[in-house]
């Protein structure tokens, strides 16, 4: 069957992806070879200032045990180890206070071959967590959500820009999908996600909406986006009567299905799926429904799309503090 004329096409970073019988499969937007080739354009710029006597630092905290925190901060000492930079861990117990963890923080801002901070979220329920990102210098601030970040981002000032929306324009703009001029709907409002990719877009010269859970005929406002973004962290939430025929859909959420029957709501036929959920009683899917994928021209699967552009921008946001803060040019105007 021919994909009909009005849908966009996309020919970039294509993979296979289980779509159910009868169905257009959109392009697969694969964030692992966007990831693989974000981070080697990194491991150059490693090399670069490697060669002038500079190697980019990263520190994270990582308070307490909590075990997916410890999985993504080890993905992430292991990124900054490959690339040749320098990584430094530091877990304080569960019993940490504020107070122990803004010393932390100083210490680490006042550090030259430091160059990215990273509190590893969440921290123990008896830490005040805004204080403790408050106190990372804007400068080291490789997350993106100091104030002083978010209000060059809106302002279109140098600065650093959290990891997952960068990540969302770098899968758009690599796989050729044009934004300038195009109709988005981002739908979550988070201060992590939700706010800054819908800056990062109006930016990029889109005309953007952003729905949320108080938004009504969320649907129908979704049918407009040429590029939806889906961040509201609810399983599967967008259906297909929310997508316009050949949109790109960039689905954000990872959420984990335990329950017999919304995997079959989701997975129906799809053997991979079907071991995978046997085997470990638990599968992941994205905040959209895969069944999506006969509608939309373009699609990020999860896992495999927006997730592993996470760790890559938190790499390439490192390798910018570092330069933005004792750089060659900077050294040599100084």
């Amino acid at each position: 069957m021919q994909r009909q004329a009005c849908r966009c096409t996309f020919a970039f970073f294509v993979v296979k992806i289980f779509i159910p019988m009868n169905t257009i499969a959109a392009t697969i937007l694969d964030g692992n070879k966007i990831a693989t080739q974000i981070k080697a354009e990194v491991a150059e710029e490693v090399q670069k200032l490697s060669a002038a006597g500079i190697r980019p630092g990263l520190a994270v905290i990582l308070a307490g045990h909590n075990p997916a925190s410890e999985i993504y901060v080890r993905n992430k000492v292991k990124s900054c180890q490959q690339l040749g930079m320098l990584s430094e861990n530091l877990t304080p117990p569960d019993s940490v206070t504020t107070a122990e963890l803004l010393q932390m923080v100083n210490e680490l801002n006042s550090r030259d071959e430091i160059d990215g901070i990273l509190v590893q979220l969440p921290l123990p329920p008896q830490v005040d967590s805004k204080k403790v990102l408050l106190a990372v210098s804007p400068e080291k601030d490789v997350d993106g959500f100091h104030p002083v970040n978010v209000g060059n981002l809106s302002t279109q000032r140098p600065g650093l820009v959290p990891c997952t929306p960068a990540g969302v324009i770098e899968i758009l703009r690599r796989s050729n999908i044009p934004i300038e001029g195009r109709n988005a709907v981002v739908i979550g409002r988070s201060d992590i996600v939700g706010k800054p990719v819908a800056m990062l877009l109006l930016n990029n010269n889109a005309t953007v909406t952003v729905c949320h859970s108080k938004t009504k005929n969320i649907a129908q406002i979704a049918q407009q986006a040429d590029i939806l973004v889906a961040a509201i962290g609810k399983a599967g939430f967008v259906t297909e009567d929310f997508i316009k025929p050949g949109a790109a859909v960039i689905d954000v959420g990872i959420n984990k299905v335990t329950d017999r029957s919304e995997f079959e709501r989701f997975f129906s036929g799809d053997p991979a799926r079907e071991k995978s959920f046997a085997e470990k009683g638990s599968t992941l899917v994205g905040d959209v429904d895969p069944h999506v994928a006969a509608v939309a021209g373009a699609i990020t699967p999860v896992p495999g799309g927006v997730g592993p552009l996470t760790i890559a921008m938190l790499m390439a946001n490192t390798v910018k503090a570092c330069r933005m803060r004792r750089g060659p040019e900077r050294q040599a105007r100084s």
